[in-house]
């Protein structure tokens, strides 16, 4: 089977074998190169930086707590996600990722959990960055 994902004038076809529904298992067959994600993060937050300027007072943001899928339940599609879901917060991540940048050098990062508060900002600025709804008020 193959999927097209398109995202405006972007499009990515990936070759997907699928059994089973719930908990099917999927082969995705492109390589993730560590290279095409430090690009795309270093294009992004260059937008994110045009859009927003340098920094951003997350005291005026007006939100902190998230839904946060714990990565088993998120990644081991086969339960009822319910008992994986809790709650994150953004100023823990932007905590934790001030705490990553201060660490010695030969401090080796523990990738599942400093990624997980890497994503979680990430998160963050998505969020900041969407189109304002009638239900908003805006």
């Amino acid at each position: 089977m193959a999927i097209l994902l398109s995202y405006g004038r972007h499009a990515q076809q990936s070759r997907l074998s699928c059994a089973g529904a719930i908990g099917r298992v999927v082969t995705v067959t492109d390589m993730l190169r560590v290279q095409d994600l430090r690009e795309a993060c270093a294009m992004l937050l260059d937008a994110v930086e045009e859009r927003f300027g340098p920094g951003i007072d997350l005291s005026s943001v007006g939100v902190d707590a998230y839904w946060d899928v714990d990565l088993r339940t998120a990644f081991e599609v086969r339960e009822d996600p319910a008992q994986g879901i809790d709650v994150g917060q953004s100023s823990d991540d932007i905590a934790e990722l001030r705490r990553l940048l201060r660490r010695p050098a030969d401090d080796v990062p523990v990738l599942w959990h400093d990624l997980q508060h890497l994503a979680g900002a990430l998160r963050l600025l998505a969020y900041l960055d969407l189109p304002a709804t009638e239900a908003d008020g805006s």
